[in-house]
């Protein structure tokens, strides 16, 4: 799936030529695991080192795997990336199946090319998944970039509420689980956006993307 965006600044003409890739897990070779890992820590290692960490040893995924990835390429190599996995959450007292998004970075050259542009990649394989909805957690700090799919009708931002997840590995100095304040990101897709449960507090039962 190309994604295109039409400018004469060669910052844009770049993020133009980025073309997407739906792919499931299996169908990952060892060299696409081998060119995310680098991608990944490339991407991370400035936010803080014990980000990139979960990369390391060509490992493509920091929490749990995703089971459809959507990579974007350009002509130097991955992009851009989101990952997909299918799970179900409890929303307060409710269970609710969804299709969790996450693991999404960009190449800091390429670090306007937003958050959307991944989103609408994934958009018609929501769709086709028949999940009522996508979910997703970001930090506050990015709630900028994610309020612009609400502008463009893709996304609900749920405030007020925090979400409790797993460590992916036991640690010994650590408790089990964790407890985040984050922003969750709603995608209404086989239910409209009313149909999500109220509650405080969204368990995971499993480590996020």
């Amino acid at each position: 799936m190309n994604i295109a965006i039409s400018s004469a600044t060669g910052v844009l003409l770049r993020r133009s030529q980025v073309r997407w890739r739906l792919a499931w897990e299996n169908e990952l070779q060892l060299s696409d695991h081998i060119d995310l890992s680098e991608f990944f820590r490339k991407t991370y290692g400035p936010t803080g080192a014990f980000n990139a960490k979960p990369f390391e040893g060509n490992r493509s995924w920091a929490g749990a795997r995703p089971e459809l990835r959507a990579i974007g390429y350009d002509s130097g190599g991955v992009a851009a990336h989101m990952g997909l996995l299918r799970r179900f959450i409890k929303v307060g007292a409710a269970d609710l199946l969804v299709a969790e998004l996450g693991l999404y970075a960009v190449r800091p050259d390429l670090e306007g090319l937003g958050i959307s542009h991944a989103i609408r990649a994934m958009h018609p394989v929501l769709q086709d998944l028949g999940v009522p909805f996508g979910f997703g957690t970001v930090r506050h700090a990015l709630q900028k970039h994610v309020a612009r799919l609400g502008r463009h009708g893709l996304a609900t931002i749920v405030s007020g509420v925090r979400v409790r997840s797993t460590h992916p590995d036991v640690y010994l100095n650590l408790q089990p689980t964790r407890v985040e304040d984050v922003l969750v990101v709603v995608l209404p897709i086989g239910r409209s956006i009313s149909d999500w449960p109220t509650g405080t507090i969204i368990d995971r039962n499993g480590p996020g993307l």
